[in-house]
């Protein structure tokens, strides 16, 4: 297992990691899984308060930024999960994630939550995979 760390997305706020790979059976392929992502900013530990579509932006960012620093992108991610605090949010963080997702988007979960950490109106997390070869 190799854990992904980057400066270009805020640091974890839990014991996890922001990202971790792993191998897989197919040659010359591994997956990189990345950790719940919410609306803080590199550099910063603090969330403020914005609109979902804001937020969903955000995370989103983060998300790439792991995964570049992986050696994957966001063409390679095959499932997501957003989570939402509330679900009527739905279609403003839809409409952003389109654009992130814009060809062959991922297989994608979305839930609501009672409540998301630091506050966060939304939070999503990835799995992608990487050519290694």
């Amino acid at each position: 297992m190799q854990i992904i760390s980057t400066d270009k997305a805020p640091k974890a706020i839990g014991p996890y990691s922001q990202g971790v790979s792993i191998p897989v059976s197919q040659p010359g392929v591994s997956l990189i899984f990345v950790s719940g992502q919410g609306a803080i900013k590199a550099g910063k530990n603090e969330y403020e308060p914005l609109s979902v579509a804001e937020e969903t932006k955000i995370a989103l960012t983060n998300i790439q930024h792991i995964l570049e620093e992986a050696g994957s992108s966001l063409s390679k991610v095959v499932k997501t999960t957003v989570f939402l605090v509330d679900l009527n949010d739905f279609q403003a963080m839809n409409e952003v994630y389109a654009t992130f997702f814009q060809n062959n988007p991922p297989a994608r979960s979305t839930i609501q939550a009672a409540k998301l950490p630091k506050g966060f109106k939304v939070e999503i997390e990835a799995i992608a995979f990487r050519n290694t070869q």
